[in-house]
């Protein structure tokens, strides 16, 4: 069994989506241990709580012990807008996967967070956006990539009306497929490139 801490800062829809598929047998093999954030009244943790996951509070500087508390074997950042410490991702190297809205390497890195990633996709006329799950490295974004999924850009779309079609048609699909994949031994590392397992 896979135990994973997923940290969040907002309303944990990707949480949620996490939950449901390890609910509906879509996720196998899995348990969320713990939901960690970084503030106290994020909706992630009444999510949690109305699933009986345990749920914390850590900042910055207590992020690490409260991690280690869990014994996690993978961390997932579903919308978690803090940095990660990099005694972080050396202790739990190929083992913290994060979702981001957009197809990477495209609208990432410094800034590209929440509807500023989709007011860059409308600005820029792009007809195609999406969102990409990967491992996370030291860089913003910038880890092995293991699963994009693509999501039409339409006439009159808002930032807002993007965000919420790349959620549903890409995010909450794609993330509980990486966490599948990775529960169930089928994600290797190499050369900084994400294998599939069959």
């Amino acid at each position: 069994m896979t135990d994973i801490v997923v940290l969040v800062s907002g309303g944990g829809t990707n949480l949620q989506a996490i939950i449901d598929a390890i609910e509906s047998g879509t996720i196998t093999n899995a348990r969320v241990k713990a939901v960690i954030s970084n503030k106290e009244d994020a909706y992630a943790l009444e999510r949690a709580k109305k699933h009986g996951i345990k749920g914390k509070v850590a900042k910055k500087a207590e992020l690490l012990s409260a991690i280690k508390e869990e014994g996690p074997d993978l961390l997932v950042l579903a919308g978690f807008l803090v940095v990660l410490p990099e005694e972080i991702i050396r202790e739990y190297e190929n083992r913290i996967i994060n979702i981001h809205p957009s197809l990477i390497p495209s609208f990432c890195g410094q800034g590209f967070y929440g509807l500023r990633v989709h007011e860059g996709v409308l600005s820029r006329g792009c007809k195609v956006t999406g969102a990409t799950v990967h491992f996370v490295d030291e860089g913003t974004d910038t880890g092995p990539i293991i699963i994009q999924k693509a999501v039409e850009v339409l006439p009159g779309d808002t930032p807002e009306v993007l965000q919420k079609r790349v959620m549903e048609e890409a995010e909450w699909k794609i993330l509980p497929k990486a966490i599948d994949l990775f529960s169930n031994g089928k994600l290797v590392v190499k050369e900084g490139k994400v294998e599939v397992l069959s």
